[in-house]
């Protein structure tokens, strides 16, 4: 297989996530390094079905590993869903010369990996998401970034919070995932976190909470509410006309997608280009690389995505324990 493998693509897709460039440069430079040519592909599935493809050199990605964002830009595509659309999709690969394409993003690019591989372009996906939300991997590019820009936030709002004995509700992105707000109510000291997972949307038990920790004297009540809850401007409505207490919501939004990746992120991110490089060359297609017990691996992308993965019920014992 590696003997027929001679150039490969990268493509990202979905929603961006500080590390990707990273995975971008390891997987291109990996690539050169073992004899293959390298393109990139703009703009996600839209890009290859628009045959937004550029020719990759080692210079091309240099000073890009400390940078947010992806250098190759995406978006979401609905047509790539479609079966003629991949059928498209494949046809252009093969126009312009590409073997082999790997992957960055959540998993709706794996399913379009997936069906690439069926029509025969070899595919590895890389788990790129700064919500942790795919099954198979413990570790997703980008989470360590947003979840580290949305802590630092929250620490800014509950200093305010606190001079104003105000009540704050700290919306956090993550989708239908909640752990972004888990791992922020833990590293915030947060009074409160609600999460899809396990919320039950008993607003009066946050009430009393509000009211009883007032009366022991705190000064400030954090609330960390996950995006898959959402409604923050409007609870913190109710909340304040149930307790008399001034209380604001603030939504971090799209800023947890930015900024300069940590260095987790970049070391991971480029680990996991790389061996997504080297499994493609020792015959692998249909594959997507997570992190799993402290090792990268590689899984079947079916097998991925029937994969199911709940929040860490002892972990969210703790985090409600340490809120008392």
């Amino acid at each position: 297989m590696s003997n027929e493998i001679k150039t490969i693509a990268i493509l990202t897709s979905g929603g961006d996530a500080p590390g990707m460039n990273a995975a971008i440069r390891a997987v291109a430079r990996t690539a050169i390094a073992r004899g293959l040519k390298v393109k990139g592909i703009k703009r996600g599935y839209a890009g290859l079905l628009n045959e937004e493809i550029v020719e990759i050199e080692a210079r091309n990605v240099s000073d890009i590993i400390q940078r947010g964002g992806t250098v190759l830009g995406t978006a979401r595509c609905l047509e790539f869903k479609k079966a003629e659309y991949q059928k498209k999709g494949a046809d252009i690969c093969r126009k312009h010369g590409i073997d082999g394409i790997v992957v960055i993003g959540g998993d709706g690019s794996y399913r379009g990996a997936q069906a690439l591989s069926r029509l025969g372009i070899n595919t590895v996906g890389l788990p790129g998401t700064i919500d942790l939300d795919i099954s198979c991997t413990e570790y997703t590019i980008g989470f360590d970034t947003a979840v580290n820009t949305a802590m630092e936030a929250i620490d800014k709002v509950k200093d305010t919070s606190s001079s104003h004995e105000r009540c704050s509700i700290i919306e956090v992105m993550g989708r239908n995932a909640g752990y972004i707000a888990l791992w922020c109510a833990v590293a915030n000291g947060a009074e409160d976190v609600l999460i899809p997972e396990k919320y039950d949307y008993n607003e009066q038990e946050i009430i009393n909470h509000i009211i009883e920790s007032r009366k022991r004297g705190k000064s400030h009540h954090i609330i960390i509410n996950a995006e898959g809850i959402g409604h923050s401007t409007s609870m913190a409505r109710r909340i304040e006309a149930a307790t008399g207490i001034e209380t604001r919501a603030t939504i971090l939004g799209y800023m947890q997608r930015g900024g300069n990746p940590t260095a987790k992120d970049r070391f991971y991110a480029s680990i996991m280009g790389a061996y997504a490089v080297d499994i493609m060359l020792q015959g692998k297609t249909n594959r997507v690389v997570g992190y799993r017990h402290g090792e990268f691996v590689d899984y079947d992308i079916e097998e991925a995505l029937q994969m199911e993965k709940g929040i860490d019920e002892y972990q969210y014992e703790v985090a409600q324990l340490l809120t008392v």
